[in-house]
């Protein structure tokens, strides 16, 4: 539950809220310079003391968490899991204990959703709201914001995520934001292994992998062969559930296929395995619910 009001978000946006950042790694440092170039420079810590030498615009490390909060109006943490994050809220000079009312704390470390609601009721017992906020690379630049949070405290924090992200997908209450951003790692890491198997059994087959990325690339030079079968799961049409049987029976015989020429030569294709043997339920096309 939030802490914020409306009129208290609206105050923000109008005020230009102080930034913080905790953790100038590689996500935290790209924000910090985003927020400088914006003209929005913010209190920064990190353990490193020369962690903000070289980050263009970027002031000096602050001597502790808590300085960040007393100088902040919403504070980005950045640190790298969620040990790091209770330290770095409830230590002695954690952010906690400088903690002043109205001060939204930005989770853009990805940690369990449970953590999420953790911390969150960690802060609110000191008065601050907790968004989380998964961060991810855009291409061809700039940082997307994958955010969880309550309407009003997501206004709050709105002007200064709009200072270092390309974009902002507020996904919904708290944890979506994170939940988000743990189901497109496993896209990211699901992809790599699958690329992986397919790449082991054309290079056992005397094909140079590269010669798959260009087959790939030529042939969907957008990418949307990944999301093209949820999108028709999430349009539900008829027509496209009368495509499952056909779809299926390719699907069995081309993961076949590649189970036979991986075991020919010796090969283990454990997601190859996985996606033949759950073809029926990868393909299920929902009802669509009756409004009636």
């Amino acid at each position: 539950m939030s802490i914020q009001t409306e009129s208290t978000a609206r105050e923000y946006t109008q005020t230009a809220p102080r930034a913080g950042v905790i953790g100038l790694g590689m996500i935290g440092g790209a924000v910090a310079v985003d927020l400088a170039r914006n003209g929005r420079t913010p209190t920064v810590y990190d353990i490193r003391p020369d962690a903000a030498a070289g980050l263009a615009g970027v002031p000096a490390a602050a001597a502790s968490p808590a300085q960040v909060a007393r100088d902040s109006d919403v504070v980005l943490l950045a640190v790298v899991d969620a040990d790091q994050a209770r330290q770095v809220l409830c230590a002695d000079d954690g952010v906690l204990s400088a903690a002043h009312p109205g001060l939204i704390l930005v989770l853009l470390s990805t940690v369990a959703v449970p953590v999420v609601h953790e911390l969150a009721q960690t802060c609110a017992k000191k008065g601050v709201a907790l968004l989380d906020c998964g961060v991810t690379q855009a291409v061809p630049n700039g940082l997307v914001a994958i955010l969880g949070g309550d309407d009003a405290t997501v206004a709050g924090a709105m002007p200064v995520l709009s200072d270092f992200a390309k974009d902002v997908v507020h996904c919904g209450p708290l944890g979506a934001g994170m939940a988000t951003k743990i189901a497109r790692n496993i896209i990211t890491y699901g992809t790599w292994r699958a690329v992986h198997e397919a790449a082991t059994v054309v290079e056992s087959a005397g094909v140079d992998p590269a010669k798959l990325i260009t087959v790939v690339e030529d042939a969907d030079p957008g990418g949307t062969t990944l999301f093209s079968w949820l999108r028709n799961q999430l349009a539900a049409e008829e027509s496209t559930r009368e495509m499952v049987p056909q779809v299926r029976r390719l699907m069995d015989k081309d993961l076949a296929a590649a189970q036979e020429l991986a075991a020919r030569n010796g090969i283990l294709v454990p997601l190859v395995d996985a996606a033949r043997a759950n073809g029926g339920a990868t393909l299920t096309i929902p009802q669509k619910e009756s409004h009636e």
